[in-house]
This record gives C-alpha cells, sequence and structure tokens, in this order.
C-alpha cells in the first residue's frame, strides 16, 4: 500500500480500483469492520470521512486507492499514545490535497475542512510512489 507506516494495534486494509463503484465498496469495509471491533460509535463519522476522501482520490489520482483502519492499543505512550482509531487513505498522486474555503453554492470543497473538524488529528505525507491523508478519532470509552 501506498505510503503506510507501521503502527501497533488491530488493523485492517484494502486497496481499490480508481473506479466509481470504490467510495460505496470503501464505505461497507469500514463499516463492517468497525461493527466487528464493536466500534460502532464512531462508524457514522468515520465512513463521512472516508468516503470524502477517497472521492478525493478518486477525482484526482488515476491508480489504486489504498484504505487502512488502525485500532491503537489505549495502552499506547507518546504524543499519539492512547485509545485512537488511525484512519489512512492512499492514493499514486504525490501532490497533497489543499484545504479550501468552499463558497456556499460550491458542490465541493468541503472535505478536508470536514475531516479537519471531525478528527483530534489529520495530516498527509509522502510515500514511495503518492501520497497519504490520514486522521485520527478518539474512542469513547477506551
Amino acid at each position: 500500500m501506498i505510503g503506510v507506516i507501521d503502527t501497533d494495534g488491530e488493523r485492517a486494509e484494502w486497496a481499490f480500483p480508481a473506479e466509481p463503484g470504490a467510495v460505496r465498496t470503501a464505505r461497507h469495509a469500514v463499516r463492517g469492520t468497525l461493527r466487528a471491533w464493536g466500534l460502532e460509535a464512531v462508524g457514522d463519522v468515520t465512513v463521512l470521512l472516508v468516503s470524502e476522501l477517497v472521492t478525493n482520490s478518486l477525482r484526482y489520482a488515476s491508480g489504486p486507492i489504498g484504505v487502512r483502519l488502525v485500532r491503537r492499543d489505549p495502552a499506547a505512550t507518546g504524543p499519539a499514545g492512547g485509545a485512537a482509531l488511525l484512519v489512512e487513505v492512499s492514493d499514486p498522486l504525490p501532490d497533497p490535497p489543499r484545504e479550501r474555503v468552499a463558497q456556499p453554492d460550491d458542490e465541493g470543497g468541503r472535505g478536508l475542512h470536514l475531516v479537519a473538524a471531525s478528527s483530534q488529528r489529520w495530516g498527509t505525507r509522502h510515500g514511495k510512489s503518492g501520497k497519504t491523508v490520514w486522521f485520527e478519532l478518539a474512542l469513547p470509552g477506551e
């Protein structure tokens, strides 16, 4: 997968072709995994943000789109320590996405704002052949 990092915890990852059905398929895969992990409490926001990022990848990249979930161990320490869900969306386009201010009548341009407003941390990083956009959500009760 493009630009992934090694992270401790439960994980699931997929690669989707850059085709119109990728967004729907990614949503179903993510929701099913979160349900299996007992994380329905963050399901809606996770699926929304994954949909936004996969849509961006589809719009601008032509290669495979990677999605990875990592349920970080609550005993983890350090700056990113504690119970959290790390979500990564990777594609082969090296250019990082840019957050912009959407006008009221714009049909797009709100995805990264949603990611920034809904997650506890987010960012981008370059890989060998593309980039990864990632975000973290706190896990309630862990």
